[in-house]
């Protein structure tokens, strides 16, 4: 387990901090919502700095860390023999003025959030999301979609690697996200903003003892 990194200066160069739009793509044409609304089912649709992204249904052992992950963090949402507090749901539709973006799975505190609104998507900025990452997804999850998430001002992060069985936790500081701790393997943790609990990692990974059968659906 690591603390303390910024990202913005210790990127590695797995971070994209660059500008959000290249100047040879400011004269092609900006996508728009109706391109989400026409987008195939089987896929995901994002809007990211005006440009379509259209990603894969995600593998098992995606779905399986998703799925484990959300049973994981029930008790900060129904509140039975835990602390409550949060409203966390799998894959919504955030809106964040022109940007489009479908995080894995978010939270939003109850005192910031009382009540689900009745709408296709949510403007409210999010208190957590959790990105679980794959071949396909993984550079535009640590690079476009954490840049709009630090520019929204989303106050803490997670990125869950499935095939190398990490969790990264980062925390927004100076509008940079700043890595909390990097936790592996089986290990049982306490890490924020859920640190009211211990999650145990070995859960999430369809490698695992105890873990969800593969081959079964998933929560998407």
């Amino acid at each position: 387990m690591t603390g303390g990194r910024n990202l913005a200066a210790s990127s590695g160069g797995r971070i994209d901090w660059t500008g959000p739009i290249g100047a040879e793509r400011r004269g092609l044409k900006r996508a728009t919502y109706e391109d989400v609304l026409s987008a195939p089912e089987n896929k995901v649709a994002e809007i990211l700095d005006g440009e379509l992204f259209l990603s894969p249904r995600p593998a098992p052992r995606h779905s399986v860390a998703c799925s484990e992950l959300y049973g994981a963090l029930v008790p900060f949402g129904d509140g039975h023999d835990g602390p409550g507090g949060w409203r966390i749901l799998f894959e919504p539709e955030l809106h964040f003025a022109e940007d489009v973006i479908v995080p894995d799975l978010a939270g939003w505190r109850r005192e910031r959030m009382p009540a689900i609104p009745d709408t296709a998507f949510f403007t409210l900025v999010p208190d957590w999301v959790c990105e679980l990452l794959s071949p396909s997804t993984e550079r535009i999850d640590r690079g476009r979609k954490l840049r709009i998430y630090a520019e929204a001002r989303v106050a803490h992060a997670w990125l869950v690697n499935p095939t190398e069985r990490t969790l990264e936790v980062l925390r927004l500081r100076d509008g940079a996200w700043t890595i909390v701790a990097v936790c592996t393997g089986s290990d049982t943790v306490r890490v924020e903003p859920f640190d009211a609990i211990e999650l145990p990692l070995g859960r999430l990974w369809v490698d695992s003892p105890g873990s969800q059968d593969p081959s079964q659906p998933g929560p998407r």
